[in-house]
């Protein structure tokens, strides 16, 4: 018999989010079904049942009828997946090229180690699971750590100690690259670790502010360095320079690896960029300027071949993670609210994307700005066809 779970997580790293994943497994398995039998026999949200099943069809791996109650059926995995196959040797061969870079930057890092070298212990490659494992477990009041692909694949073989320290109420923090949000060793991490996305360029692990693991992922090797003074410290005060500016991925869970990065790289460029356009052009123009959408354009962000519901999503999660806020869309009324918790204009980058980006689909907006000190911002946004 298949297992329909295993299916489901080999789909995610063929490019699927956990939702679609598990509802497309299902309609393999089912047959042309309703969306309300869907919902049930794939153990999804009805809120995010068609949402789902409408970027599974723009995917191209299931038909919608236009009936009601809709009915839905999926595409034959040999039709449905031979793009998708391409797609996926493309990303080899973009991965093979990032593991050569940080191949290269990790040996600049050895060359710069001097006359420090002397004071590690050197560890084999055979050795330092066993060891990291160790230092996990032997933890009294914090982890800090910075990871690349090496790094947080011997850390989902880890998820024992990891859930022992989690237990003892450890503060667990890691900091990952943007291309691993999304990955099966991400999303085997137990839940209340702590995980931001940064750039990162070699494997460093910090156990209680004094002992140091560096681990040299071109050939597995790891040094250790037990410090009360000038090492530990100064690691750790990097890492949380890092942390303080690496960008939350909660809220990038459940999307694809393709999804999570490029939301990732919309945060980005609204955080480097977007507050003080918006904030200009609002002071010396008195309304909103919609040139974010091309600003992102320009970055290599096409909001217009997405659909609003997919926007929206984008956007909510990038709401929750630069200001606590969240975009909500009223089907019935036609109106979307994007609401922040933290005032002073933080969420005006993201209304003016989403606002430029419906006027490009056609759309006749209308927004009122409500501003609440005690309790953050918020705007309505009314559209309707023109």
């Amino acid at each position: 018999m298949v297992n329909g779970q295993a299916l489901t997580v080999s789909l995610e790293e063929f490019g699927l989010s956990k939702y679609e994943a598990q509802a497309y497994v299902t309609l393999i398995s089912k047959g042309t079904i309703s969306a309300s039998e869907l919902a049930y026999f794939s153990d999804l949200p009805r809120t995010k049942i068609y949402p789902t099943l409408l970027k599974l069809e723009n995917k191209k791996l299931v038909i919608i009828s236009q009936s009601k109650p809709i009915m839905c059926t999926a595409i034959a995995p040999e039709d449905a997946f031979d793009s998708i196959i391409h797609e996926q040797i493309n990303k080899v061969n973009a991965m093979n090229t990032l593991v050569s870079k940080l191949k290269k930057a990790s040996e600049e890092s050895r060359k710069s180690s001097g006359s420090e070298e002397k004071r590690y212990h050197q560890l084999s490659a055979n050795n330092v699971l066993n060891q990291l494992q160790t230092m996990i477990a032997g933890s009294k009041f914090s982890i800090q750590m910075a990871v690349d692909q090496w790094g947080l694949g011997l850390l989902s073989e880890c998820k024992d100690q990891l859930v022992s320290v989690i237990r003892r109420n450890l503060d667990v923090k890691i900091i990952i690259p943007p291309s691993l949000i999304g990955s099966e060793a991400y999303r085997a991490l137990p839940d209340g670790i702590k995980i931001r996305a940064s750039d990162v360029v070699q494997d460093c692990y910090i156990f209680d502010e004094t002992e140091v693991l560096i681990v040299n992922e071109e050939n597995g090797k790891g040094v250790n360095f037990s410090s009360t003074e000038i090492l530990g410290s100064n690691q750790g005060k990097l890492f949380l320079n890092i942390w303080k500016g690496a960008i939350k991925t909660e809220c990038l869970a459940d999307m694809t690896k393709s999804e999570a990065q490029e939301t990732y790289k919309l945060i980005r460029v609204v955080n480097e960029n977007g507050l003080s356009h918006i904030l200009n052009s609002a002071i010396v123009f008195k309304k909103l300027d919609t040139d974010l959408v091309k600003l992102l354009e320009k970055n290599g962000i096409n909001l217009k071949l997405k659909s609003l519901v997919d926007v929206i999503e984008m956007l909510d999660a990038a709401m929750q993670i630069m200001c606590s806020g969240h975009v909500n869309f009223d089907v019935n009324n036609k109106n979307i609210t994007i609401e922040s918790k933290v005032n002073s204009g933080h969420s005006l980058p993201w209304v003016s994307i989403l606002d430029g980006y419906l006027q490009k689909k056609g759309y006749k907006t209308r927004m009122v700005f409500q501003n609440n000190s005690n309790k953050g911002e918020k705007t309505h946004i009314k559209i309707s066809k023109n």
